[in-house]
């Protein structure tokens, strides 16, 4: 996974894959899905990504599997 952030322009994009796009859909005024040929999801573009998705700070924390 990718996450890039274009600050000149206030844009999120998180790529989840490499696979190409054949359909971008919007979700809403500042977001975006494009999804492979098979539907999955390729990546996701935020707009106004400070606003919206509170890009302006990023963190990343793996989760392990706990046995119980």
């Amino acid at each position: 996974m990718k996450i890039r952030y274009l600050s000149d322009t206030d844009t999120a994009l998180i790529e989840f894959s490499n696979v190409s796009v054949v359909e971008t859909k919007e979700i809403s005024d500042n977001l975006y899905i494009d999804l492979d040929e098979e539907g999955n999801l390729v990546s996701m573009t935020i707009e106004h990504a400070k606003e919206k998705a509170g890009m302006s700070e990023i963190s990343y924390l793996q989760m392990e599997k706990t046995s119980t």
